[in-house]
């Protein structure tokens, strides 16, 4: 079966593009390319990898440009600021010329060696094939058990269903990258937009490896207001559910006034105490306020999208052209 993989490069004449965002990894990028070159060399007619270097306060951007004077196919953007991992990912898509990208950490836990299997996976005809992880002992139990939880809960709400486990590391075709590259959002979770776009996908089991270099960035923080940006992007159950609160909350209400009444009428007017007043007073304010505050969180990702602002801005790049202008690339919406 003729395939994307089999077929002609992308339009910068690589079959393979590798997109890497960094963020203070100036340590990991030697090691990282050491594994990585030899296996795209391997497996690959022609490949370039992209470096994004997200706002970098250490010698990140030195590394690459070093690197990239020994081997002009190691090339990179420089964002103007630290913009995110979701962000980073966007950009490093917006310029990926190959016939098919893979995008990937640079702390060496995604082993490079499992392109490989990527490759072949895709050359068969799959046009989106993600790593799953097997082995998660590298992670805390407080945050496996997140992370399963997770899933589960948006397995029942999200309006697509993710692969357990499944991350960044993958590869795209160039038809899933162009489709992901018409969707603009600021608020990006890239894991439900990858199974949201669809194409033919397959999942490859890996085990992880301890982080080489520095500590993730991600801290419990970070990855809950990214958990928020996943559901709430592909859910309106939170708007929902306070529907469902609010008629549960009035047939409670409904049930005790009766109750009231009856009691009233058989044995008199009964005064009722000030405390159990303020706790009902207090439960009520307090539901109000969560359901005004999830409402809020939805309309802030509005105010953000209809602001219309660029999803990024480039500071530098080193070894990529610009043949199409920043302005089209960054802009929020596709024209």
């Amino acid at each position: 079966m003729t395939t994307s993989g089999t077929g002609p490069a992308g339009a910068n004449g690589a079959e393979l593009s590798v997109i890497t965002p960094v963020y203070n990894e100036s340590n990991n990028i030697e090691d990282l390319l050491a594994r990585l070159v030899p296996v795209l060399e391997r497996c690959a007619a022609s490949f370039e990898i992209i470096f994004v270097d997200d706002g970098s306060t250490d010698d990140t951007l030195e590394c690459l440009r070093a690197a990239h004077h020994t081997d002009p196919r190691i090339r990179a953007l420089s964002l103007s600021r630290n913009f995110g991992k979701e962000i980073a990912i966007a950009a490093g898509l917006d310029h990926a010329r190959g016939a098919a990208a893979i995008i990937m950490d640079a702390d060496l836990q995604h082993p490079p060696e499992l392109i490989e299997i990527f490759i072949a996976r895709w050359r068969e005809g799959y046009k989106n094939v993600f790593a799953q992880p097997g082995d998660r002992s590298l992670y805390s139990p407080l945050r496996r058990i997140l992370t399963h939880r997770f899933y589960k809960i948006f397995g029942s709400v999200g309006e697509t269903s993710l692969p357990e486990g499944a991350g960044d590391f993958r590869l795209l075709d160039a038809r899933a990258v162009a489709a992901l590259r018409t969707l603009r959002e600021h608020a990006r979770f890239s894991k439900g937009l990858y199974a949201w776009i669809g194409f033919k996908s397959i999942g490859v089991s890996f085990d992880a490896a301890p982080r080489l270099h520095g500590k993730s960035k991600f801290s419990y923080r970070k990855l809950t207001h990214l958990a928020l940006d996943g559901l709430m992007s592909f859910s309106t159950m939170p708007l929902k559910v306070w529907t469902f609160i609010g008629s549960a909350i009035s047939g409670l209400a409904l049930t005790l006034a009766t109750f009231y009444l009856i009691r009233t009428l058989i044995s008199g007017v009964d005064v009722p105490g000030y405390a159990s007043l303020i706790v009902s007073i207090t439960f009520f304010a307090g539901i109000q306020l969560l359901s005004l505050g999830v409402i809020g969180e939805y309309i802030g990702r509005i105010f953000a999208e209809v602001k219309g602002r660029p999803l990024y801005l480039i500071e530098e790049r080193v070894g990529i052209g610009s043949a199409v202008a920043d302005d089209h690339l960054s802009r929020p919406r596709s024209e």
